[in-house]
């Protein structure tokens, strides 16, 4: 079906029951949650193509975590609703076909970091394969070496890249990552960008979220722009930059014809 580019939706005078050739990897539909009399998401409507990185970008508290959280099934929301592949579920019920990476991710210190592999894959119903958890490693700049002591004493940044290894090792159709940037030097946040476009020329779907826009720079499709709960804006990086005549989305956010 064709789509307008910034909604994801139906474009102008496509009849809504067309035939498509795929179902969005999500969907959501007037998404709102609440935290008692307290509104985080108001009436968000999103649709995310199968094979893309989507990401969401917006100010600290403004809704991205928990847009990551409901899309999971880690919350309930106070209304509307989440399809993932053309299936709804609730909190209730997580989706099969998700696998998510909270911000400030800490694995269990007890156990060593091939312990943590093994069994978080085998929670995701797959195996361990040696050859390409080293290929995976090497592009995430994570030394195998530094896998087979206890997790206790690991840093941010190498607790960061595990917890991406792991979900990359997954079969998941969709990666829900929150912040997967943070915490890591410059040279291993290139590495991890070059890890997510190559995992989405392989077919897989990734929606992440940052608070700092050059993480988006040279790796999204497109972006979503969170404002106090509300969508303010959903496209492509450059069409955004055209618009507000600004050279790079760090500068387009700042600009005061944004109103973010």
């Amino acid at each position: 079906m064709e789509q307008d580019p910034d909604s994801g939706r139906p474009a102008p005078g496509v009849p809504p029951d067309a035939p498509s050739e795929a179902a969005p990897a999500l969907e959501l539909i007037g998404l709102s949650v609440r935290f008692g009399d307290t509104p985080v998401l108001e009436d968000v409507s999103l649709s995310v193509r199968q094979g893309e990185i989507f990401g969401l970008v917006g100010r600290p508290r403004a809704g991205k975590s928990v847009l990551l959280r409901a899309v999971a099934g880690r919350i309930e929301p106070s209304a509307g609703a989440v399809s993932v592949l053309g299936a709804p579920h609730r909190s209730s019920e997580r989706p099969r076909g998700v696998a998510y990476l909270p911000d400030r991710f800490r694995p269990p210190g007890e156990l060593t970091g091939q312990e943590f592999l093994r069994v978080t894959l085998l929670m995701h119903g797959g195996a361990l394969d040696p050859a390409v958890v080293r290929g995976l490693a090497r592009s995430l700049e994570l030394e195998l070496g530094d896998l087979g002591g206890p997790l206790h004493g690991c840093g941010k940044g190498m607790a960061q890249r595990l917890g991406l290894l792991t979900m990359l090792l997954t079969d998941r159709p969709l990666l829900v990552l929150d912040e997967p940037l943070s915490g890591l030097a410059p040279d291993a946040r290139a590495g991890v960008k070059k890890a997510l476009i190559a995992d989405r020329d392989r077919g897989r779907t990734i929606l992440l979220a940052s608070g700092i826009a050059s993480d988006h720079e040279g790796l999204c499709d497109r972006i979503a722009v969170l404002c106090s709960g509300r969508l303010r804006y959903v496209g492509s990086i450059a069409d955004l930059c055209a618009r507000l005549g600004a050279p790079t989305l760090t500068t387009a956010l700042l600009t005061d014809r944004a109103s973010f």
